[in-house]
């Protein structure tokens, strides 16, 4: 696997620009910002990890992650997917503690594979991980090539509107009503996912969300199946007729214990809207 270092000075305006606030903005928002990066860079193919440094006289350190996604010769965009807040970067004397002879002060660099390696386990240990999603792998603790990126909708994965939405609807699965409590016990008290249910192509600039009517409960089995088409994901109405509709394999032989399952699954999920 290949990683880059790619280092960031915030004293200087001429070179690489890096608007931190906007792209910081960007990442909360959607998961990920596009920015473009510099020319100087050594060639390196889409995918490729980039580990982002401070190497400014007061702030000096780790302090962001993402993936090349062209070069700089198709243009030179790059996904920035987490970006620590300012002033809580990584500081520099812990790299070099925990990474000896990282190229830190080299504008950009290709890692070795060991110093990639103590890297991401240094990255896991500061990074903050997702308090919405913490299943989800914190971006950058695993390589970029061990994962599938999917852009969901940046309302599912904020942490406020999360809370309210369950406040306000309870924890059972909306499609389903699997409730994570009443399975695992405490361990799963309060887990759930929460899925959008306002159509992408609705979104207007003006649009401002209502955690309490925009967002519904839903496990992760039907968020993804939700999520199968797009742009306008399965709403939990016509998941939940799916779901009866589904209720045995094609060809299986159904016993009489199964079918008054069904029907006991049918009453409680009630009548479809």
């Amino acid at each position: 696997m290949t990683a880059i270092m790619l280092g960031w000075n915030p004293d200087l305006r001429e070179g690489w620009q890096f608007a931190y606030s906007s792209v910081q903005d960007a990442v909360h928002d959607a998961g990920f910002a596009s920015v473009r990066w510099p020319a100087v860079v050594p060639p390196v193919p889409p995918g490729t990890d980039v580990w982002l440094v401070l190497q400014g006289a007061n702030e000096r350190g780790l302090f962001g992650h993402g993936t090349v996604v062209t070069t700089p010769d198709d243009g030179g965009l790059l996904d920035v997917d987490l970006l620590l807040p300012r002033g809580e970067h990584i500081p520099e004397a812990v790299l070099f503690g925990r990474v000896p002879g990282l190229p830190f002060d080299d504008g950009a660099a290709v890692l070795t594979v060991d110093h990639e390696q103590l890297l991401r386990a240094v990255w896991a240990d500061y990074a903050p991980s997702s308090e919405a999603h913490p299943v989800d792998p914190t971006a950058g603790t695993l390589p970029a090539s061990a994962l599938l990126r999917s852009r969901v909708n940046r309302y599912e994965h904020d942490p406020e509107a999360h809370r309210q939405s369950i406040a306000h609807h309870g924890s059972s699965c909306t499609v389903c009503r699997f409730n994570f409590e009443e399975t695992y016990g405490a361990l799963g008290a309060g887990f759930i996912q929460v899925h959008h249910i306002v159509p992408g192509p609705q979104l207007t600039a003006d649009y401002v969300l209502d955690p309490l009517t925009d967002l519904v409960p839903m496990c992760a089995n039907c968020h993804e199946m939700a999520h199968l088409r797009a742009p306008n994901p399965y709403s939990p109405a016509e998941l939940r007729r799916l779901l009866r509709g589904s209720s045995s394999l094609r060809g299986a032989v159904v016993s009489p214990e199964e079918l008054l399952s069904q029907a006991d699954a049918q009453r409680i999920l009630g009548p479809a809207d």
